[in-house]
């Protein structure tokens, strides 16, 4: 069995980021990512996505992100920029291993992969953040609707929906992003259960993530204080806005049940739709840590980045793990390097 110091289980945003602070505390780990290449889930987010926060402050420690500062970047910008720095990483990074188990070993973990190899680690990151684990809200009827139904995460471009009638529900950036284009080629409905709210993209003259930083709520310790991630607000310079004002999308209640292919709006009013769309968010994808007793508490979530019960088991790059940029490529590099400090300390009394 090979004997590696430090796992880092996931090679996406969360995962590189605690390579780089990992190999800046003097250790060396080895990172497992289940896709074929160190871009963990941005190769797969829709086409027209594009940051919301400009790329002066959405680069990881020690590589900025190149252009522009104060552009948006595209999605796959996003995915040149992380493989880049994946390459300039001093860690070993393997692709196409997904991990399928982590059991306690001694005084250490086995990480048992999916292709049946095992590995041995003094210490483990989960760092495969929450995309591979879309929600699906309990909706009267969803399991038998005759039409199409897909998650956000399997939504690519709006040419597949021309001329349907499509509603996609979630009041968040995406399901505004992708209402918003669907419904410049088909009738789309952005189907919520309170109107949606906004922020300015804007204050002053400057980007609102220019203030989050100068303020320090973008770094605020707050996650510790909040027993579930509350809804963020819509980041707009207008444009969304003004979608909505003019009805395209319109914007109402969350139906009340499907039935067949038809849905029964909060008005009573019932009519068919081809497609549905559910951006309605994620969870955290730690399936590999089910049998690890004491990893995670009752609700199936994390103690903000640590683990009491296994003190060599950290986590990186969950929402809200302890402040509001926590699960971003601005501030998931903060969260990295706490746990990494926390594993330095842990091997070295060990």
């Amino acid at each position: 069995m090979e004997h590696v110091e430090v796992a880092v289980i996931g090679g996406g945003q969360s995962g590189l980021a605690a390579a780089h602070a990992l190999v800046r505390a003097g250790m060396k780990p080895l990172v497992l990512e289940a896709s074929n290449q160190a871009a963990g889930s941005w190769p797969r987010y829709y086409d027209s996505l594009t940051l919301f926060s400009p790329a002066r402050f959405s680069a990881l420690p020690g590589m900025p992100f190149g252009g522009d500062p104060d552009r948006h970047p595209h999605r796959d910008e996003v995915v040149a920029y992380l493989t880049t720095y994946a390459d300039r990483l001093q860690a070993d990074i393997r692709t196409g291993q997904r991990v399928a188990a982590v059991r306690v070993d001694g005084g250490g973990f086995t990480v048992e992969l999916e292709d049946g190899g095992h590995l041995s680690a003094r210490a483990v990151v989960a760092a495969s953040g929450s995309f591979g684990r879309p929600h699906h809200p309990d909706l009267p009827g969803l399991e038998t609707f005759g039409g199409q139904v897909l998650h956000a995460a399997d939504y690519r471009s709006p040419a597949a929906f021309a001329g349907q009638r499509v509603a996609v529900v979630g009041a968040g950036n995406s399901a505004v992003q992708i209402a918003a284009e669907l419904a410049r080629g088909s009738r789309t409905t952005l189907a919520t259960r309170a109107p949606v709210k906004f922020a300015r993209q804007h204050l002053l003259g400057k980007d609102l993530h220019f203030w989050l930083t100068r303020t320090g709520l973008d770094t605020a310790p707050l996650g510790r204080l909040l027993r579930m991630p509350p809804g963020q607000p819509v980041l707009d310079d207008g444009r969304y806005r003004a979608a909505l004002a003019a009805g395209s999308p319109d914007r109402r209640p969350v139906f009340q049940r499907l039935d067949g292919d038809e849905a029964t709006w909060a008005d009573g009013a019932t009519e068919r739709l081809d497609a549905l769309i559910l951006a309605t968010g994620y969870r955290p994808d730690l399936p590999y840590l089910a049998g690890l007793g004491g990893a995670l508490d009752d609700s199936g979530r994390h103690r903000h980045g640590a683990c009491p019960a296994h003190p060599g088991l950290a986590f990186v790059g969950l929402e809200w793990q302890r402040s509001l940029s926590s699960n971003s490529l601005r501030g998931v590099g903060r969260d990295a390097e706490r746990a990494a400090r926390r594993l330095a300390a842990y091997l070295a009394r060990a």
